[in-house]
């Protein structure tokens, strides 16, 4: 091999370790976007749940006859909690299932790159790292 051609496999190695930088980082975010969609999926059903108690707890309604304001404003707040909850539950579970096909795709990325850099080594009579 002569000088140019070390020159010109440099910037394409650096292009190569930045690409692998960039999918490692992906990774890790989706990693964090798992751990926020499970939360979700555990937190949003708990909220509802806490939120339907309240609203059929037989206390609730001897609270409105009493705090006609206060009550007022309680069952709307309540209500808003139920349907974020319910966006939220359905986001997370939306989100869950993204991820989980990124890591497929991954996997089958790391298959076919290992593939090719092996072929590309046999071909060229490379040491692999």
């Amino acid at each position: 091999m002569s000088n140019d051609d070390d020159d010109l496999s440099e910037p394409r190695k650096g292009i190569l370790d930045l690409l692998d930088d960039f999918i490692e980082q992906i990774q890790h975010l989706r990693k964090v976007l798992l751990g926020v969609s499970i939360s979700a999926i555990i937190l949003a059903p708990l909220a509802i749940a806490l939120s339907a108690y309240l609203l059929l707890h037989p206390s609730f309604f001897a609270v409105l006859e009493i705090e006609n304001e206060f009550g007022l404003v309680l069952s709307v707040l309540l209500g808003a909690v139920i349907i974020i909850s319910l966006v939220w539950l359905v986001t997370g579970i939306r989100q869950y299932y993204s991820i989980s096909a990124w890591k497929k795709h991954y996997a089958e990325y790391q298959k076919e790159k290992e593939e090719i850099d092996k072929k590309i080594a046999s071909q060229f009579g490379l040491d692999q790292d």
